[in-house]
């Protein structure tokens, strides 16, 4: 009885170990924002089958992506404070057994999407992989300071994802939600990457604070912080929303961009940690507001 205890003990732990390769907290985001695409698409109810395989598909690549991203940054991820805790740099999985658990998760996940959803969902959800996994971690972190803004096209699809599961197609209304996440990215992570400056600078990575100094970073900040706030109103201008939303985004707003003005004038690291929390507090209930208002149209 012991025995068989210890064992399901252990192959707890190498699961949840697999687990922490997919960025569950990060991967949570994904779903949601990809999911409320699913529910912004259409008028009333959402079909429970394309709502159901499509959120396990899209989770399931979406998990994959970052087992990818772990793999190929385990290395810089062993140096940096923020990730030697992750399961590779521990030694806890092992790079064959990663690179199985990436390619099994992310192809079960295309085929889901393929065969219960629609095939346009697989190839954006394929596209949104590679764009991530591929286009982003490899070339463009190691390569340009502007990484986070080029790369941000494939954190922003999520919500195309939705839309497309749903609908079979992708609107103008789902390229809104995309252009609101991809403002959202610059100033969330360079929020993180101004605390974290020294973890980058040490392992070689053109971060723009590394690359530029912390000024001209802040500025950045502040500047995209003013484009998100404008282009958080346009679903209200579009009538793809209504007051419900739109006192909720202006709300949010004053705050994400009190942030950056303080982040501008006078900057510390206590106050970035707040931002870049804030920030994923922000994208969540800016989505919520918009679901919210979807069903109670005023």
């Amino acid at each position: 009885m012991a025995t068989s205890s210890l064992a399901w003990q252990q192959t707890s732990a190498r699961i949840q170990q697999f687990y922490r390769l997919t960025k569950p907290r990060v991967v949570s985001l994904i779903v949601f924002t990809a999911v409320i695409g699913m529910f912004l698409s259409v008028p009333g109810a959402v079909p429970l089958d394309k709502l159901i395989f499509g959120t396990i598909g899209i989770s399931l690549v979406a998990g994959a992506a970052a087992a990818l991203n772990c793999l190929v940054e385990y290395k810089f991820d062993a140096i940096m404070a923020r990730t030697k805790g992750r399961p590779l740099p521990q030694g806890k999985v092992s790079v064959p057994e990663t690179l199985f658990f990436l390619v099994l998760v992310g192809g079960a996940g295309l085929f889901l999407l393929h065969q219960w959803v629609n095939p346009l969902t697989m190839w954006l959800t394929l596209g949104t992989f590679v764009g991530y996994a591929i286009i982003y971690t490899v070339i463009l972190k190691p390569l340009t300071p502007q990484n986070i803004v080029i790369g941000g096209a494939s954190g922003a699809m999520p919500p195309v994802l939705g839309w497309a599961a749903i609908t079979g197609e992708v609107s103008a209304d789902a390229l809104l939600l995309f252009l609101i996440i991809f403002a959202w990215t610059p100033p969330h992570f360079w929020a993180l990457a101004l605390y974290r400056k020294s973890d980058y600078a040490k392992i070689g990575m053109p971060m723009l604070p590394v690359t530029h100094g912390d000024e001209f970073t802040r500025l950045h900040v502040l500047l995209y912080t003013i484009i998100l706030c404008v282009i958080t109103v346009l679903p209200y201008l579009t009538q793809m929303s209504g007051l419900i939303y739109l006192v909720s985004v202006l709300i949010l707003d004053a705050v994400f961009l009190y942030y950056a003005v303080k982040i501008y004038l006078s900057y510390s690291d206590q106050l970035a940690r707040e931002a870049f929390r804030y920030s994923i507090a922000y994208l969540a209930l800016l989505f919520t507001a918009l679901l919210v208002d979807h069903y109670i149209h005023i």
